[in-house]
């Protein structure tokens, strides 16, 4: 290699994805890898371009003093106990609306954190849920952080959703509203939020698979929706997605980022994110916030 900086291929991109959404096997990744990238050397050299850096994680720093950041638990469903990293704006002259962030199928993460922080910096009081809390919290190790969202039920997960959405609506300088941001498992996790429970007043899905078309009659909050146009497998559910929303008088938008592979919002990740794509969804993000949550 010599210096030179591996080139990373689609092909490359979607067997990444494969992998972590689909297969959870490492060796057969790396296997695979290898053989895209011609040995071994060089498959070790892309494998970490194309996962999450922990070292990139943050854009606002933690101890922002525009900020106010702390760590909360709160009562979930079913009696559990959910964690969460809640981030609100100093000195706010009038009560925010809140939004909830959730993470990606690695759990409550640096970068997820530091998403609640930007989210706080637009005038919201963000909430990021642990949603692995159910399962004692977030591991430090990212692989098995993965695993452990195959014991999840998605019904159980919603109904956390909820109880974190009274939470962050009753909290001192809370306005009452409530909305949802998520990404990849978390982009799926806000529109079954958006079916299970009415109380939501606003979603935003980023890369996120979709409802049952019959579940859709169910959606009351209005719903942005954002794809990267490489994305084939997430993609591949939209047609039917549309089509029930637009049946049944849903309030919805649809962008797809042309040239943008699933997870472009994540900025850890340098082989997949877009800042054209990211900053442009997020910009729309945040105005629809401040529309539906005001």
């Amino acid at each position: 290699m010599d210096n030179e900086t591996p080139k990373i291929t689609q092909a490359m991109i979607n067997a990444y994805d494969e992998y972590t959404h689909l297969t959870l096997d490492r060796r057969r990744f790396m296997e695979k890898l290898t053989q895209l990238a011609g040995s071994g050397a060089a498959a070790a050299a892309i494998a970490p371009m194309l996962a999450a850096s922990g070292a990139k994680a943050e854009i606002v720093p933690a101890n922002d003093d525009r900020l106010t950041a702390e760590d909360v638990t709160y009562p979930g469903a079913n009696g559990t106990t959910m964690k969460g990293y809640l981030v609100r704006p100093k000195n706010a002259s009038a009560p925010l609306g809140g939004v909830i962030v959730i993470h990606e199928n690695r759990g409550l993460n640096n970068h997820i954190k530091d998403v609640a922080r930007r989210m706080a910096l637009e005038g919201f009081n963000a909430l990021a849920v642990d949603f692995l809390s159910p399962e004692g919290g977030t591991p430090a190790d990212e692989e098995k952080a993965r695993q452990m969202f195959s014991s999840l039920n998605p019904s159980e997960v919603a109904a956390n959703a909820e109880a974190s959405r009274v939470y962050l609506a009753g909290i001192t300088g809370a306005n009452g509203k409530v909305g949802a941001v998520g990404f990849c498992w978390g982009g799926g996790t806000v529109n079954n939020f958006a079916v299970k429970f009415p109380g939501l007043n606003a979603g935003v899905a980023y890369y996120g698979s979709q409802p049952k078309p019959e579940d859709v009659p169910a959606i009351k909050a209005p719903l942005m929706l954002h794809y990267g146009g490489l994305d084939e497998r997430i993609n591949a559910g939209i047609p039917a997605f549309k089509e029930a929303l637009e049946k049944n008088g849903k309030t919805f938008e649809i962008f797809v980022y042309e040239g943008a592979n699933h997870a472009f919002n994540n900025d850890t990740s340098s082989a997949r994110y877009d800042k054209a794509a990211a900053d442009l969804a997020w910009s729309r993000t945040v105005a629809f916030f401040k529309k539906n949550l005001a």
